[in-house]
This record gives structure tokens, C-alpha cells and sequence, in this order.
């Protein structure tokens, strides 16, 4: 307790101690506002990228600038009407997209936590207590034999560590770079979940594609075998080759019904990447294959901002440099600050008069002169894992080029083959008739024929097969030229990461 007379009799040194607090504010404030910042500024190392892809397929140019590359709703260019209404759901169902949107959410809250140690803590403290005398002789009222006091009090404090070092900054522009790297992150989710979809549709179509296949060939063999029959039945042809026929029929019908299996199973994938149960999801058989599309394909060194991977190993990098900062603040004192005021009062009454006014200030500075080398160490750690995120970050890039590569070399190659497929198609067609032609006239045995049905399925599986792995290459393609994503909606975390 502190009463008025005591207020008035310190009074100039209140005044001498509250310039001074103001002083020592207002030179921790210039050198916050200084920004004063230890540790290396953050620039992205460079990459080197070539001026073009070495796999581009003829009559393929380069898109300049980016206006044709397919954007957003990048699935449409496939012309299928099932892959359009499950596409969308991806990024709002699929539970990896869900959980890497959750991280990021995390990773917001983390930038919030470091910029938070800017500011002063600021609190209030109140009590009362009573307290029970053996005797009462100075309390008024009281009783003869014994009082009861009660006393209380009501203080503010305040204290702040200014960042005069920047360390404090430093952590948030790595926080800030961290959640950059998880909308990232989860942009890289959303398309790659997206692909996968394209792919598992893909497939499915595909495998109706054979199912309807060897639905025909089953009708053909089912024709050629009661041919056969008919003719052993008169006796003009032996009983091995109706026994050929028949088992060529049933190893078709046994392929057939082995396709449902495959199928069904990505029926079920499907339905995990829009975020159902497999047996809610019910695909009807299609006789229509996606539309194979031609992919306008960027400049190499755009990848670096296409690429949602490329763009969260950019961020990494630039978050462990903050870091370094970090690190290297340690070497330099700290300084801390703090004041309280309040009322303190016993008995209670009159606590908020003047004269019941107490306070207090407070600095206090520190500075480590041995540690055995554990700062040193910590920097060194802070510069090593910075090195780490540069490696990776430059093989990312070079994987991304890679990825481009890959998929451009199988556009281009398959696009010969399938031209060949084509002829080998029609000659092996035109081979069936003439060989079950002859057949019937008696001119050839029935392993001509049989030979001859065998080669044009096989070869009309091959270029399902071809046609199917160029739809894959064009849907990979599209995924590693980073989809409809751009790295300047890092900027814009409500565009990059709407809540599924």
C-alpha cells in the first residue's frame, strides 16, 4: 500500500523514471522501425533451363504466351461428359486434398503465432483476500477480541522484447514462405488427385473400349465355330479344328469376363478420389473413348511458375534462409522491457483513490558470452538445411523437365506407332476374311484361319493399348505443365486454397 503523501514526495522522480522508460521506448521503436535485420536476404538461386524441350512432337510449337494453356476446368479439353461432373468435386471431397488443406490452414495459424511477438503482452491482475486478526485494536468497528481485514489490489502489466535484430521478423517471413509452400502444397495435391481421377476414367473408358471389343470377337467366334461344326457334322472337316474353334471362342470369353475385374476396380478408385464409398458411385458402361486433345506446351523455364511442386520447393528454400536470420540474431543482446500500474489497498475501500496508486518500470538487457560454440553451430545447422532446400529445389526443376520430356517423347513415339497400328489393323482384317474364306473353300486348314482371327485381335488390342497410353501422356503432360496453376496465386490464398 502506498499512500497520497508518498505519491507527492516521489513525484519528480516519477517524472525522472517515466522519461527515462520513454527514452529507452523510443530508441528500442527507431531500431525496430530501423529494420534491422541479420541474416542473408532471400534470392532465388538460379536454374538453368534450355530454350526448348528437346522432345517436341512435329508440327507442335510452342504456346506464346501462356492464353492457350489449358486453365482451371483443364479436363474438359477430353470431351467427356463424366470426367466434367466428377472433376470439380475433387477439391471439395477428395479427403488428401482435405488433409493437405488442413496443413495449411495450420501453417496460416503458424504466421499468426510468429507476428504475434511483435506486440507487447499486456494483462490485468486483481485480487482480494481477507485476513483475520487476534485482536482487533486498529480496526475500526471491529470487535474487542479479533477483525477481519480486507485488502485487494488491481494492476496492469505490460512488457515487450522489441526485435532490434530482426529475429523476430526473420521467423515470420519463414512462416510466411512455409504457408506459401503449403498452398502450394496443396494446389500440387488438388492436381495431382485431379490426374489421377482423369487416369483411373481414362482406363475405365478404355476397358469398356476391350470389353466391346471382344464382345464383336466373341460374335465372330461363335460364327466361325458353328461354321466349323456344321462342316464336321458333314464330315468335310476334322474334328480337331471344331475343337480349335471352340477353344479359341471360350479363351475370348474368358478374357471378357477377366475385364470386368479390372474394371470394376477402377470404378472403386474413381469413387475414392471424388471422396465417396465405392458402392455409391455406379459408372455405366460408355462406348465412347476421350478425345485425345493437343496440348499447347510452354517454354521450359515457365515450369518454374507452372509447377505447383517446383513452386513449394521454391518456398522451402526461401523459408530456410529466413531462418538463417534466425540463427544468426542469437549472436546480439536482447532487450526487454516491461511496466505495471495499478491500486493496492487494505481495507478494501477506496482502492482507486490516487493515493492507493503504485507502479513500476523495468529494463533488462542480455547478452550470451560463452556458450561453447552453440550458436556458431546453430547458424552452421540454419546455412546447411538452407543448402539442403537449394539441392532440392534444382533437382525438382530438373525432374519437372524430365517429367515433360517423358511425356513428350510418348506423345511423339506413340503417334508413329499408332500410324503403323492403322495398317497392321487393316491388312490383319483383310487377312481374317481371306484366310476364313479360304477356310470354308477348303483350300487352307482351320490354323490358318484361327491364326489369322488371333493376329487381328492381337492387333486390335495393341492399339487400344497405344491409344489409351497417349490419352495417359497427354493427361500426364498436362499435370507436369502444372495444370491451370500459376505460382502468382500464392499471393492470393483465398484463390490457391478455397476451403473444400
Amino acid at each position: 500500500m502506498v499512500g497520497h503523501n508518498a505519491v507527492e514526495s516521489t513525484n519528480g522522480r516519477e517524472r525522472i523514471d517515466m522519461n527515462t522508460f520513454r527514452s529507452a521506448l523510443s530508441f528500442a521503436l527507431a531500431l525496430l522501425l530501423g529494420g534491422c535485420l541479420v541474416g542473408p536476404n532471400y534470392h532465388r538461386p538460379p536454374v538453368p533451363t534450355p530454350a526448348q524441350y528437346k522432345e517436341l512432337p512435329p508440327g507442335w510449337t510452342v504456346a506464346a504466351p501462356a492464353a492457350d494453356q489449358p486453365k482451371g476446368d483443364w479436363w474438359t479439353v477430353f470431351n467427356d461428359p463424366l470426367l466434367d461432373e466428377l472433376e470439380p468435386t475433387v477439391s471439395v471431397s477428395n479427403q488428401t486434398v482435405r488433409q493437405d488443406y488442413a496443413n495449411y490452414q495450420e501453417a496460416l495459424a503458424e504466421v499468426q503465432v510468429a507476428r504475434s511477438a511483435l506486440f507487447p503482452i499486456v494483462g490485468v491482475t486483481g485480487s482480494v483476500t481477507k485476513q483475520h486478526g487476534a485482536s482487533g485494536l486498529n480496526t475500526p468497528g471491529a470487535p474487542g477480541t479479533g477483525g477481519t481485514i480486507t485488502a485487494g489490489s488491481l494492476e496492469g502489466t505490460a512488457s515487450w522484447a522489441p526485435d532490434l535484430w530482426g529475429a523476430v521478423r526473420r521467423n515470420i517471413e519463414s512462416s510466411k514462405a512455409t504457408a506459401q509452400a503449403s498452398a502450394a502444397t496443396l494446389a500440387n495435391a488438388t492436381l495431382s488427385e485431379q490426374t489421377a481421377l482423369a487416369t483411373a476414367l481414362i482406363e475405365l473408358r478404355v476397358s469398356d473400349a476391350n470389353i466391346d471389343l471382344l464382345q464383336r470377337t466373341v460374335e465372330a467366334f461363335t460364327e466361325y465355330l458353328r461354321v466349323v461344326e456344321n462342316q464336321g457334322t458333314a464330315g468335310t472337316t476334322p474334328p480337331s479344328d471344331v475343337i480349335t474353334a471352340r477353344t479359341q471362342l471360350e479363351n475370348t470369353q474368358a478374357s471378357l469376363i477377366a475385364l470386368g475385374v479390372a474394371r470394376a476396380q477402377f470404378a472403386h478408385a474413381i469413387a475414392v478420389l471424388v471422396g465417396r464409398n465405392p458402392e455409391d458411385l455406379d459408372i455405366p458402361h460408355s462406348t465412347k473413348v476421350p478425345t485425345l486433345p493437343t496440348v499447347p506446351v510452354e517454354l521450359p523455364s515457365t515450369l518454374l511458375q507452372r509447377r505447383p511442386d517446383i513452386a513449394v520447393a521454391e518456398r522451402q528454400m526461401a523459408a530456410a534462409n529466413a531462418q538463417i536470420g534466425v540463427a544468426e540474431a542469437a549472436y546480439y543482446p536482447t532487450l526487454s522491457l516491461s511496466a505495471a500500474a495499478g491500486f493496492s489497498q487494505s481495507p478494501l475501500a477506496g482502492l482507486l483513490h490516487a493515493a492507493n496508486h503504485v507502479w513500476s518500470l523495468g529494463a533488462d538487457a542480455t547478452e550470451t558470452l560463452f556458450q561453447g560454440g552453440l550458436t556458431h553451430a546453430q547458424v552452421a545447422v540454419a546455412k546447411a538445411a538452407y543448402e539442403a532446400t537449394v539441392a532440392n529445389y534444382r533437382g525438382t526443376v530438373l525432374k519437372a523437365l524430365q517429367n515433360v520430356e517423358d511425356d513428350l517423347a510418348g506423345l511423339r513415339i506413340l503417334a508413329e506407332e499408332k500410324n503403323v497400328l492403322d495398317s497392321a489393323l487393316r491388312d490383319a482384317t483383310r487377312g481374317t476374311e481371306i484366310a476364313f474364306n479360304e477356310y470354308r473353300a477348303g483350300t487352307v486348314d482351320y490354323t490358318t484361319a484361327a491364326t489369322a482371327q488371333a493376329t487381328q485381335l492381337s492387333t486390335e488390342e495393341s492399339a487400344l493399348n497405344v491409344e489409351q497410353q497417349r490419352l495417359l501422356d497427354a493427361v500426364s503432360l498436362i499435370g507436369d505443365l502444372g495444370g491451370g496453376w500459376s505460382a502468382d496465386e500464392l499471393q492470393n490464398p483465398s484463390k490457391s486454397a478455397a476451403a473444400p
